[in-house]
């Protein structure tokens, strides 16, 4: 395992543990192997939509995986948050229709995560089944929640952040949605589980030191950028710098091929640009493009891109290139890619003199959301 620098900060451990939180997960995940593939049996066929919901950070793993799962053969896909759900349930939801209702949670605990399951099931009744991915087995979600219909994965009890953004939670629970939609081939994926643990070992020990400096920097925003999954790993980065900063730093996510449609406007000389690059090729020729033109009308503070392998873009320079020690490519690797975001917003919380466990001093944001009442 990476060695976790000398800290009391829950939050640098739970970046830190995440590749044996990827080990352990699978574990669970393959432990579980005939339970998952007799509940896909007993409840999916072609006729079902599959609604993948969460709050927040949790919300974002839906989004991600709405690229990821037809290449696992599921097509009818959404990714709804949970707070869509509880306002709006009558556009998701047709009494008629058939659902699986995967439902991401940390704590298990948040109102909305709760509503989201009494609402689907008051509206489908016997046309719904769950599946709850979760870090607490005592959160209501699993206590309150555990009927016939539902499968519920309960991930390492290290995964249950005690830090106030999601790390580890959140990349576990993106692996084991991946491991579970594809869990007829579960025991021929060990070597790629391998392969990601060592991958994550290497980038958090290798490219730690020089985040910290670029952290360091004077910048007021950041724009993350990603193409099909890897938009809603930009997504997850936005959020973990903003929340760590308390807001002092703004960030923006968007696609390369959607930030020339106006978000562009935002990026200036106080601005750290963040590429996440596609392993695609052809997908990355239009990456590309985006970098060269943006370098040509604004120079930002800084520029990181991270990337399966090494990619040129012309006479643009980088503050840094984050690449993994291995070039062989898994599944799995959009996960690597939401370390930049979580060690860029626990070292800028540190540099802003934040406490990134509780970075938000006035209770503007909190561990498990509060003020919410379920009308």
């Amino acid at each position: 395992m990476a060695s976790i620098q000398t800290t009391s900060f829950d939050t640098l451990h739970e970046i830190y543990q995440q590749p044996e939180m990827w080990r352990q997960t699978y574990q669970i995940l393959l432990d579980k192997e005939k339970e998952i593939s007799g509940f896909m049996t007993s409840y999916y066929n072609e006729e079902t939509t599959i609604i993948l919901t969460g709050a927040g950070t949790s919300s974002f793993i839906g989004n991600i995986l709405e690229f990821v799962m037809p290449k696992y053969g599921f097509y009818s896909v959404k990714s709804v948050p949970t707070t869509d759900i509880t306002t709006h349930p009558e556009a998701i939801f047709n009494k008629n229709k058939k659902y699986i209702l995967v439902s991401f949670a940390r704590s298990g605990n948040s109102p909305e995560s709760l509503a989201a399951v009494n609402i689907a099931d008051s509206i489908c009744h016997n046309n719904i089944a769950h599946i709850i991915i979760t870090c607490n087995e005592n959160g209501k979600l699993v206590k309150e929640y555990a009927e016939d219909n539902r499968l519920i994965l309960i991930l390492p009890p290290e995964t249950n952040d005690k830090g106030l953004a999601m790390t580890s939670s959140f990349s576990s629970m993106l692996l084991a949605s991946m491991l579970l939609f594809d869990v007829k081939k579960i025991v021929n994926k060990k070597e790629g589980i391998d392969n990601l643990y060592k991958k994550g070992e290497y980038l958090i020990s290798t490219y730690s030191d020089q985040i910290k400096k670029i952290a360091a920097l004077d910048f007021e925003r950041t724009v993350f950028l990603g193409t099909g999954e890897l938009k809603g790993i930009a997504e997850e980065c936005h959020l973990k710098l903003q929340e760590l900063t308390d807001g002092k730093v703004v960030c923006l996510f968007d696609s390369f091929l959607g930030l020339r449609h106006g978000p562009k406007a935002a990026i200036n000389e106080k601005t750290l640009l963040v590429y996440l690059f596609s392993n695609d090729d052809k997908v990355f020729q239009y990456e590309r493009d985006l970098v060269v033109q943006t370098n040509q009308q604004v120079k930002p503070i800084a520029q990181i891109y991270v990337s399966q392998k090494k990619r040129s873009t012309g006479n643009v320079v980088f503050d840094l290139e984050m690449l993994p020690d291995r070039m062989n490519f898994t599944e799995f690797d959009a996960i690597l890619y939401v370390l930049i975001g979580q060690l860029l917003g626990f070292y800028k919380s540190i540099d802003l003199k934040l406490d990134p466990d509780n970075p938000s001093a006035s209770g503007k944001i909190a561990r498990v959301v509060e003020g919410v009442i379920i009308y």
